[in-house]
């Protein structure tokens, strides 16, 4: 391969990189405007992280027969399931954090389409991502004030 064709390689990952880390700052935006953690910049790492792992993993079959790119794929999900607990509070009122979980989950997956080529439904998912949010958080919203006493002893996030 020539030097001109090894650069537009990489140039083409480092876009992927940089679209898979503005995609999950979009979402953590969202999370620092309700002024919920984590926020802008653990979002853009989950989606850059992902995305790099899911390049990585279109390599590794190359000159190994044995090799398994799902396996890695696999292995995103489950450290964002860590990570996602990390974020997951219970106490004697309620669970707090399984928004923020499931927001990570999302940009998780939206890194991972960033990474396997697939721009368009990585913009699809952060843009059904980001109206789940705000639109039912006003949903929500509606339903506390017409229901206020099935929410006094209970501590949900749903913002």
């Amino acid at each position: 391969m020539s030097d001109i064709s090894i650069s537009l390689i990489h140039f083409e990952e480092i876009e992927r990189l940089a679209l898979a880390a503005g995609l999950g700052a979009l979402l953590g935006l969202e999370r620092e405007l309700a002024g919920k953690d984590p926020s802008l910049r653990t979002f853009a790492l989950i989606c850059a992280g992902s995305c790099l792992f899911t390049i990585v993993s279109t390599y590794a079959p190359e000159g190994n027969q044995y090799a398994d790119p799902a396996r890695i794929s696999a292995q995103i999900v489950s450290g964002i399931g860590f990570l996602g607990a990390g974020a997951i509070f219970r106490s004697r009122v309620g669970v707090q954090g399984l928004t923020t979980a499931a927001l990570m989950w999302l940009a998780a997956a939206i890194g991972m389409a960033v990474g396997m080529g697939h721009a368009q439904l990585a913009f699809e998912g952060t843009l059904v991502g980001l109206a789940v949010m705000l639109i039912l958080k006003f949903v929500h919203r509606i339903i506390r004030y017409l229901r206020p006493n099935f929410y006094d002893d209970k501590a949900l996030d749903f913002d």
